[in-house]
């Protein structure tokens, strides 16, 4: 506990730190380009902005204010990322410009310019990239036969983070283009509400989601954040109400032809006293000749659900990073940080996800819907 606060108090520390280098560029910019705002004025201002998501979430400001710092707290996320990257190399550039003998009235306009303008078209590129869904085709075939069937077709879609910032307007898309499929199946990986369940009832986002259809059925599993918010149960409730069924550590069976599995989120270890099942005594006692799909909303320990027998497994989470570039963190953390990975007999496919948490920026990654088609033989 002790290690954790110290790490906490680090991390705020350098939060802070970089939130001071980023503004003291802004104040010195605002005072070469002549803009008359009292520094107290300035830094009040700034220091709201910069610590806007936390005091949303906090108690002290309930309801739509709480929701609005949230909401432009979360995009102060992405600036302050890509700020943290662009504003040294401006640094950089200024420096050699100045060795070099040039003029401050010619490298201050030109360099802030530069780095103002990469930050809005990164802004607007992630935007548009968080907001246009684009349908992942995987095929891939089970050595198994699913009774009569020889195809089938299962659209997946994780992470839809629905929430404050994601809401009915993303669901649509969401629904035009699952439906649009005509899917045998639907499984949803985790991370389907965004913390608080109360955006989701609120703005009643099941008129939405409950119009999503396929023929055999419609499967959820829990992530992390239905843990945090802390509405599991109700969330459950809320899913099932809409003919979505939730799996915690249980398997179901799809007519005779083959098994939807599905695991409580790692986050349950620590937060369930229960803990979860190792996915090997989750899928015991199973009829192994017939196709197994587990869903696991965090990508770990492919050996072990293939070793368990499971042929296809189905996960979200990582977001591939969100935006760049953490994606090279995520593919450093993770076997498989997005896309597809044959692992001995297993088919792991970990999707980027559908919504976003935080900010709805999206940059080496995009808002997606994966498209399964798995051709069943024996």
């Amino acid at each position: 506990m002790k290690s954790r606060l110290v790490l906490i108090i680090l991390f705020l520390l350098l939060y802070l730190g970089l939130n001071f280098y980023i503004g003291l560029h802004g104040i010195l910019l605002l005072a070469y380009w002549q803009v008359g705002i009292p520094p107290a004025l300035y830094w009040t201002l700034f220091t709201l902005l910069a610590l806007a998501y936390v005091l949303g979430r906090s108690p002290i400001l309930p309801g739509a204010p709480g929701r609005f710092l949230k909401v432009i707290g979360s995009y102060y996320f992405a600036v302050f990322e890509f700020a943290v990257i662009l504003i040294p190399l401006g640094d950089l550039s200024i420096w050699l410009m100045k060795t070099a003998g040039v003029s401050p009235a010619v490298y201050i306009p030109a360099v802030s310019t530069a780095v103002l303008t990469v930050l809005v078209l990164l802004l607007v590129k992630g935007y548009w990239n968080a907001w246009t869904p684009i349908v992942r085709t995987y095929r891939i075939r089970v050595n198994k036969k699913a009774g009569d069937l020889g195809q089938m077709r299962v659209a997946v879609a994780s992470d839809i983070h629905m929430g404050n910032i994601v809401g009915k307007r993303h669901l649509r898309r969401l629904v035009t283009r699952v439906n649009a499929m005509k899917p045998d199946l639907i499984l949803l990986p985790g991370d389907l509400i965004d913390d608080d369940i109360e955006p989701y009832i609120r703005n009643g986002m099941s008129e939405v989601l409950e119009q999503l259809q396929s023929r055999l059925g419609i499967y959820a599993v829990l992530g992390n954040h239905e843990y945090y918010g802390g509405h599991v149960e109700e969330h459950v409730k809320q899913m099932e109400r809409i003919g979505i069924r939730v799996l915690r550590d249980e398997v179901v069976p799809v007519g005779e032809m083959l098994y939807v599995a599905g695991r409580k989120d790692k986050t349950a270890e620590t937060f369930e006293p229960d803990g979860r099942l190792a996915v090997d005594a989750l899928l015991s006692g199973l009829n192994k000749n017939k196709p197994i799909l587990l869903m696991d909303h965090q990508p770990y320990h492919f050996s072990k659900a293939a070793a368990a027998g499971a042929d296809v497994l189905l996960c979200g989470h990582t977001h591939r990073g969100q935006f760049a570039p953490n994606h090279w963190i995520t593919g450093r953390l993770f076997e498989l940080d997005w896309g597809y990975l044959l692992k001995d007999n297993l088919h792991v496919v970990v999707s980027s996800g559908f919504g976003t948490w935080g900010p709805a920026i999206r940059i080496a990654s995009r808002s997606e819907i994966i498209e399964l088609v798995i051709d069943f033989v024996e």
